[in-house]
């Protein structure tokens, strides 16, 4: 496993124009051509995080997973974020992981945030996603997961034998500024929890229902220390964490040795 430079791309999100929104992010993420692993966008980047977006949803054949799969290509590097995307069992919050040999792989967001609505119209996932990447577990989740320990927890000899489910977790959110102690505070404990880098995006702005969103985009290791933080404004920061940090504080401390079986359903 090599060191893994990971860009964190905090946008102002355009409200429900998936057109302009996939234009404003590829001049965002047109500079990290070479020069980054993995770019994380923001939870429902094409739209903002609305209800009544469910009526612009796209299909797995639409521009939106086209342009996923163009950038990562362009850039070289894994692109991830969430969109709403129709599907025959109906419209989920997806988040796609798209890679520069032209693979797609996706997780659907299993907490809908009832305090919106989201649960009403949206439909749930039912599993979690593990991708490998540059020799990296990575396991991306979406926003309100975050308050789920029990789906987000790092499990020891469950996927992967004599080792830990990932070593990376990701969040992609729209999670608004009124309840950012939380967002930082969840963040904090599920790298310290999970022995795991966590890296999360969350969009800035003010979107089409009055919510503000302050960012606080992070990458923070495994002690819970932030690595970087970033402030209220529209920016994109690479960073790399380090693999040989990791497995050498896991062997120091290897709280996973001791953690609680269960299954997840």
């Amino acid at each position: 496993m090599q060191d893994l430079r990971i860009s964190l791309v905090q946008g102002d999100t355009r409200w429900h124009d998936p057109v302009a929104n996939r234009e404003h992010y590829a001049g965002l993420l047109e500079p990290l051509a070479g020069v980054t692993d993995l770019v994380i966008l923001p939870e429902t980047f094409t739209s903002g995080f609305s209800n009544d977006a469910i009526d612009k949803a796209e299909g797995m054949d639409g521009p939106t997973v086209a342009w996923m799969r163009a950038q990562s290509m362009r850039i070289g590097a894994a692109v991830t974020g969430s969109v709403q995307l129709r599907t025959p069992e109906g419209v989920f919050n997806r988040l796609l992981w798209a890679t520069p040999d032209g693979q797609l792989r996706h997780y659907d967001k299993r907490h809908l945030f009832r305090y919106a609505g989201e649960h009403e119209r949206y439909a749930a996932g039912d599993a979690r996603l593990s991708v490998e990447w540059k020799g990296w577990r990575i396991n991306p989740q979406v926003c309100y997961d975050l308050r789920f320990p029990v789906f987000c927890r790092n499990r020891f000899d469950v996927e992967l034998p004599g080792g830990l489910d990932f070593d990376l977790q990701i969040f992609v959110a729209n999670w608004p500024s009124a309840r950012a102690h939380a967002w930082k505070t969840l963040l904090r404990a599920r790298a310290i929890e999970n022995l795991c880098y966590v890296a999360a995006v969350n969009r800035v702005g003010v979107d089409g229902n009055g919510l503000h969103y302050a960012g606080d985009s992070a990458v923070i290791d495994f002690l819970g220390q932030h690595q970087v933080e970033l402030r209220e404004r529209e920016q994109v920061a690479t960073t790399t964490i380090s693999a040989q940090a990791l497995a050498e504080y896991r062997t120091r401390f290897p709280a996973m040795l001791d953690a609680d079986a269960f299954e997840l359903r």
